[in-house]
This record gives C-alpha cells, structure tokens and sequence, in this order.
C-alpha cells in the first residue's frame, strides 16, 4: 500500500477503535469494514483485523478492570467452552451470505432494544448458572471463530438483553471474551494454513491510541446510557457492513 492509502486508513482504524473500546469491543468487524476499501486480500483482513481486536480488547480489559468492573466470577463460565469453540470455528470454512443476512437483522433488532431501554433497565441484573453461561459462551465462540471476530458483538447483547451483568460489567467481561478467543480464532486459522500478516504496524499504532483513548472514556467518564446507545450504535455499523458485505 502506498502512504496515501495508509495514512487515512490507520486514521479510520483509530476512529473505529475509540468507539468499540469505549463500550469493551475490539473492532474486528470494524476494521474489516475499512480494510475492506483498500485490501481485497481475505486471509490478511482476517489476521489483521484479529491482531489489532486482541490488542485493543487487551487495552479495554485493563482499562475496566483498574475502574473496577471486571469479575472472573462472572467471566470464566462464559469464557470456558468458548476458547476451544472458537478454535474449533477458526477451522471451518462456510457459506457467508445468508448467515450474514440472519445476523445482520439480530444485530438490527438488538440495536434498537439498546436504545429503547431505560436506566431501570440497568439496576435489574443477576448472573446466569453456570451451565447457562457454558451454553452460551460455546456457541457464540464457535460463532466468532468462523466469521473471524472476537465475539463481544454476540456476548455484550446477550448479557445486557438477558439482564446478567449491567452495562459496565458486560463491557469488562466482553473485552477479556474477545482477547481468549481472537487469540483461539488466530491459532485455528493457523492450523489450516489461513494465517497471513502483512505490515500492520501503522495500523497496530493507530489501533493502540484508539482505544487507549476510548477504553478510557468508556471505563471512566461515560454513563452506562451512553454506553448501551453507543453499544446500539456499534451494532448499527455492524449490521451494515454484514449487508453490503453479502452482496
């Protein structure tokens, strides 16, 4: 790529940092959306996009659980099964466009439900049994193994919608989520020879200060209304780009 192509994409790359960080998301399917503009290479869109999720996620892991609201108690139950179910996903190779499609209205209507709910909403939580949260983290790791994302977008609507953690906490659980299974999803693309790293590290630069900025914010200065509309609005930029992606 030629300075002129990297230079406004690892400005996009920041920008799209910041505001997944900020609600405890890598940005995976983000970065996707962007690279999608400059890179037609699949295997390198992939790997990267899963390099600067653990990276960011890492970043929005600390940053939540220094303002106090990560619990391994509440985690480990989702993050048990789903580390050897994203590996698992990270081997298979499928037919996107209608699972892109089904996916993309999910997101559409979780969307909306983020906006709908009120603060009463957010005082009402209580955490899942275990054998649930094992259900549930498996399938979404095996999901997020094959479609190459960590798995916040499908953990943090599940858990705000199912009322297990409130906003803050989802947010600390989905990032640490994400960085166990984008290091999973990476190492099964590597097994089956799907693993391709470019030179990334403009984009590992920009992706750092994106999300050392909105992890901060989101851990810190922003109120659980403003995460869950900006979570609504992640989940917005993801359905879209699942659509025009299909097509």
């Amino acid at each position: 790529m030629s300075l002129l192509e990297i230079i406004p994409l690892s400005i996009l790359i920041a920008v799209v940092a910041a505001l997944y960080s900020s609600v405890g998301h890598g940005g995976a399917s983000g970065y996707l959306a962007v690279m999608s503009f400059v890179i037609l290479d699949p295997p390198l869109m992939s790997t990267t996009a899963l390099l600067l999720n653990i990276l960011v996620a890492g970043i929005g892991m600390i940053q939540f659980s220094r303002a106090g609201h990560f619990s391994w108690k509440l985690a480990l139950p989702f993050v048990f099964l789903s580390v050897p179910f994203a590996f698992v996903g990270g081997l298979l190779r499928i037919s996107a466009m209608t699972y892109s499609l089904l996916l993309a209205g999910v997101l559409l209507f979780t969307s909306y439900r983020f906006f709908r709910m009120t603060s009463h909403d957010e005082e009402q939580s209580a955490a899942p049994s275990k054998a649930v949260a094992l259900g549930a983290g498996s399938g979404i790791g095996l999901l997020s193994g094959v479609v190459g994302v960590g798995g916040g977008i499908f953990l943090s609507p599940v858990m705000i919608l199912m009322k297990w953690a409130t906003t803050k906490q989802t947010a600390a659980i989905s990032a640490f989520f994400i960085v166990v299974n984008s290091i999973a999803g990476l190492a099964g693309r590597f097994v089956r020879g799907g693993l391709e790293v470019g030179h990334i590290w403009p984009f590992v630069l920009a992706a750092a200060v994106g999300g050392l900025i909105g992890s901060y914010f989101g851990a810190s200065r922003f109120t659980s209304k403003l995460l869950r509309q900006l979570l609504g609005a992640v989940l917005l930029i993801a359905a879209v780009k699942l659509v025009v992606t299909a097509f």
